[in-house]
């Protein structure tokens, strides 16, 4: 039980570190979106194949049969993790810490509960009226006010979150999930050389603290933190992975105030509130529903 704790706390933070890492590169001009999404996803790709590498020594040493690849990926999956990590990238430049990742958590939310929805899962007028408030959380971040994000970073990281969204539903049928997502970072890899084509016409430089925090957020955060998720989910029934990542957009927040200097206004804590509980009851009621 400590295990699982420990695994589920070491990958939220992993998450939140994403945003934390993604904005705090971008926003000080240390490398631009194009390369860190190349660098990150090249990252990323290595770190897991190593793992997998790793995780089929260690079978060997045991004198195990190894497991054979019965998950490698598919293009779809790998163009679904290829469009999050670029409008992530992309998004972050304007974008907040906290407000980033509450519409990308929001976004990836709303994607798989409709999904369900599209799919006939009966819902009660409980969480018809939580989606409702989730909507109106979201509507009313965006709000003109003086403190609204602009609108179409905040587009682009809804974007990133329906996109990790469908990876995650078509990621629902995989045996082993860490095979599929090595093998998705590395089939997402062939898009890579465009990214470096444009991040070039429109050079900008590059620092090595910009290099270092991309590798970070690819090899480290993304790589290492949904291994260690993968450990845990297992663990953990459907809903509580639904409920702990709730804590995600709350972590993110709170690392862009404490290591960014961000403002924590007023509107980011009412949406917040009103999303992040609107889906709590959403998630709450369907456990008791089953």
């Amino acid at each position: 039980m400590l295990s699982t704790i420990l695994y589920t706390l070491i990958a939220l933070s992993a998450f939140a570190a994403n945003s934390l890492l993604c904005r705090m590169a971008l926003q000080s001009g240390d490398i631009d979106p194009l390369s860190f999404t190349a660098i990150r996803l090249a990252s990323g790709a290595f770190m897991l194949l190593g793992l997998l590498l790793w995780q089929a020594k260690l079978r060997q040493l045991k004198s195990q049969r190894a497991k054979p690849l019965s998950d490698k990926g598919n293009n779809i999956s790998a163009l679904s993790l290829f469009v999050y990590a670029l409008c992530f990238s992309v998004a972050y430049v304007d974008l907040n810490t906290g407000t980033g990742a509450l519409i990308l958590f929001s976004a990836v939310q709303l994607t798989m509960i409709g999904h369900s929805v599209l799919n006939k899962e009966p819902l009660s007028k409980v969480q018809w009226g939580a989606l409702f408030v989730a909507f109106a959380g979201f509507i009313y971040l965006m709000l003109p006010s003086a403190t609204v994000p602009s609108f179409m970073p905040a587009m682009l990281m809804a974007l990133s979150g329906v996109a990790w969204g469908v990876y995650s539903i078509r990621g629902k049928s995989c045996s082993s999930p860490l095979q599929a997502t090595s093998f998705n970072f590395l089939r997402s890899l062939i898009l890579v050389p465009i990214l470096v084509f444009l991040a070039v016409v429109d050079w900008q430089g590059i620092t090595a603290t910009g290099v270092y925090l991309a590798i970070a957020s690819g090899a480290l955060a993304s790589g290492l933190g949904y291994s260690i998720w993968y450990i845990a989910l297992p663990r953990l029934k459907s809903s509580q992975a639904g409920v702990v990542q709730l804590t995600v957009p709350v972590l993110a927040t709170l690392a862009g105030v404490v290591f960014l200097d961000e403002q924590l206004t007023a509107r980011l804590i009412t949406a917040s509130a009103l999303i992040l509980g609107a889906v709590l009851v959403f998630l709450i009621t369907k456990k008791r529903s089953l």
